[in-house]
């Protein structure tokens, strides 16, 4: 048996992307900006934080326009763990030993075969000193077979003195310590394992002083020194054929094999381990390169310490590994562990693209390599929508994304609303103002003298039956209608208390917000919507943090302070008033005199007392309060209607899927009818 020699592990490549234009031919996974978006839309909506919401796509994956579907970080992390169990289920690192003491045994039979030609060889001569001096030498040399040690490293010490019968034995010999010896050196060094076959004593004597330069560049750089990584890479850059391009780059793959060697040792049994290390030992006949390789090993363990050099596999399986496949496996290993801590640790899109495309295809297959990459570019591609933007490291929307969001909430309320519930802004009657209606009225006395000059010329023509001069008469004057301007000034109060997200009613809640900012930034401009989060206490907030508002942590819903502050907000501003509440809850907390938050559930008298006050001061500014309560219990719709005898706004108890469509209907048919009644 001959021991194979170790397949060459090539250095992987960073992953390297091409783009070209799309033709119609490329398959792939199909996902643009406005696909992605939509997809992050109530995470968005929920948090609003992009980056926790990319975290989420890339840890739950999503389905492209044609159903197929992007793996997510769970998925793959999944793969890699049973791939894992898959390894150390069917493997027994018992095969390294078997595989060298079958060899070994393979020389000492080449041997004992030997002696026996050479004794038959003597008998058959005839020669009778000859056959007693051939018998007499086999005896003692089998003798000296039988005496041979059983481990490893003592059978290889005694055949190293053991001096051979058999040529084609002590060749065998000889070129299988030259293998274990490569082999050994290749799990230390791997990458320069390359030069060290057949080395000449000059060549070794070159492999100790590259050791020992690499050795002092590591002091170095401990030292907070500059090492002269450029001119070692001249002298010594054959010694690495994949042409390394920092020194960073270069000890990185050398600490990765060096700690996999180790990784090795460390899943053997101790006998196992004893064996191996007393064989090494035995082997290693330079003592300086052994040094200068123990030197190696102890400073790239301190540079990089997290490569898990005390890490050890538990292989339970039956079928055994030589030393070429063991080396093999672990490195396996050694790929699923770093790709399994790159996966945890990538917090960003971006940072997937430092994953090896190439062997995370090989571990995961092409599928989940196709979701990395597409993965990796999920942030590019909103930023170049627009989307989002980098600012010191993290992602936040743009104005354009947070527009996006309230449009979107805005069309899917609209969508469960029947047409007779919303319609756009329009007037049943038409008054004097500055905004035309494209349409047109006979003149009366009063109104402003808006003359619609081609209308009136008709009305002339078709009285007079055509003709020049035309002549007017004042039946003919036709005017321009114009729209009644009127202005509503509206603060939103919404409950972000701890409840509202235990009972799911925070993300409908938010949702109407965004939809309530959109439709009157975008179709009532001139109006004035403010923005009240409550739990504990009130904080004015504005439309460009409105996607980062979340639910607060604490308990207590102050609808006192909230009322407060809306009523300092409106008191700047003219027109129409109202506030909008959206809670779940019911009083539980008050600002003291002292300006300190108070608790108390069930709600005390003092708190409900004080938010009445406020409700009543409410009302003497002309300000109307409309409740939106969910999860309305008995003492909650007692309170809410006690708001509305007192302010004269309207109550409604409904539910987190109707909310959307309560709120809105309600703006806009309250805004028409003020319109009405300024008529």
């Amino acid at each position: 048996m001959v021991l194979r020699r170790r397949r060459r592990r090539n250095r992987r490549k960073p992953p390297h992307f091409r783009y070209s234009a799309w033709d119609g031919t490329q398959s792939g996974f199909d996902v643009n900006a406005d696909r992605l978006f939509d997809e992050l839309a109530d995470d968005l909506l929920y948090h609003g934080d992009v980056n926790s919401a990319l975290r989420r796509i890339m840890q739950g994956g999503m389905t492209d326009r044609d159903g197929r579907r992007m793996k997510g970080i769970r998925e793959m992390l999944d793969r890699l763990r049973e791939r894992r169990r898959e390894i150390l289920d069917q493997h027994d690192l018992g095969g390294v030993f078997d595989e060298i003491s079958d060899a070994l045994n393979e020389v000492v039979d080449a041997e004992r075969g030997a002696l026996q030609q050479m004794v038959d060889a003597a008998t058959d001569s005839g020669d009778e000193r000859r056959s007693e001096l051939a018998n007499d030498s086999a005896a003692m040399k089998n003798m000296e077979l039988d005496m041979l040690p059983p481990d490893l490293a003592g059978k290889v010490k005694g055949l190293q003195s053991y001096e051979f019968e058999s040529g084609q034995a002590q060749q065998q010999f000889e070129e299988l310590m030259d293998r274990l010896r490569e082999q050994l050196m290749q799990q230390q060094l791997d990458q320069m394992a390359q030069g060290v076959n057949d080395m000449t004593p000059e060549d070794m004597a070159r492999l100790k002083d590259m050791l020992a330069e690499l050795n002092h560049m590591l002091e170095q750089r401990a030292n907070g020194e500059a090492p002269d990584f450029d001119g070692f890479m001249e002298r010594y850059g054959d010694f690495f054929p994949e042409n390394p391009r920092t020194l960073d780059e270069l000890l990185e793959v050398m600490a990765r094999r060096m700690a996999q060697a180790q990784q090795m040792m460390n899943s053997m049994s101790p006998e196992q381990r004893a064996q191996l290390q007393a064989l090494s030992d035995q082997l290693a006949e330079d003592m300086d390169l052994r040094w200068q390789m123990d030197q190696l090993a102890g400073n790239l363990r301190e540079q990089f310490p997290q490569m898990g050099w005390s890490q050890s596999f538990d292989f339970e399986g039956t079928d055994p590994l030589d030393m070429s496949s063991a080396m093999d496996m672990m490195g396996e290993l050694g790929d699923i562990d770093q790709l399994d801590n790159l996966l945890r640790g990538a917090n960003n899109p971006g940072a997937l693209a430092e994953v090896d495309i190439d062997r995370a295809r090989d571990l995961l297959g092409d599928e989940s390599a196709e979701s990395l990459e597409r993965m990796a570019e999920l942030a590019a591609m909103l930023e170049e929508a627009g989307l989002i933007e980098n600012s010191e490291g993290r992602y936040e929307l743009t104005p354009r994304a947070i527009r996006r969001i309230g449009n979107g909430a805005l069309v899917e309320i609209f969508k469960r609303m029947s047409d007779d519930m919303m319609g756009q802004h329009s007037l049943s009657e038409a008054g004097l103002g500055h905004e035309r209606e494209y349409e047109t009225k006979p003149y009366e006395y009063g109104d402003a003298f808006n003359l619609d000059i081609p209308q009136t010329l008709r009305n002339a023509i078709s009285r007079t039956g055509g003709g020049v001069p035309v002549r007017l008469h004042p039946d003919d004057f036709e005017i321009e209608r114009t729209e009644q301007q009127v202005r509503s000034a509206t603060v939103l109060m919404l409950d972000v208390s701890m409840s509202m997200a235990m009972r799911d009613n925070f993300l409908p809640a938010k949702k109407v917000t965004m939809a309530l900012h959109s439709l009157i930034s975008a179709q009532y401009p001139r109006d004035f919507l403010g923005m009240v989060s409550f739990s504990e206490v009130a904080r004015e907030f504005h439309a460009t943090t409105l996607p980062q508002l979340s639910w607060d942590y604490v308990y207590g819903t102050n609808m006192q302070h909230s009322f407060q502050l809306a009523r300092k907000m409106l008191a700047r501003q003219t027109g129409t008033k109202q506030i909008i509440m959206i809670t779940d809850g019911e009083p539980t907390a008050h600002i003291t005199k002292s300006g300190q938050p108070y608790f108390n559930y069930p709600p005390s008298r003092t708190t409900v007392d004080l938010t009445l006050a406020e409700v009543i001061k409410c009302t003497r500014e002309d300000i109307r309060i409309n409740t939106f309560v969910l999860d309305v219990t008995p003492y909650l719709r007692g309170f809410v209607s006690e708001i509305s005898r007192l302010n004269g706004g309207r109550a409604f108890f409904t539910t987190n899927q109707d909310l959307g469509d309560y709120v809105l209907h309600d703006f806009v048919d309250n805004r028409r009818s003020v319109v009405r009644s300024r008529r």
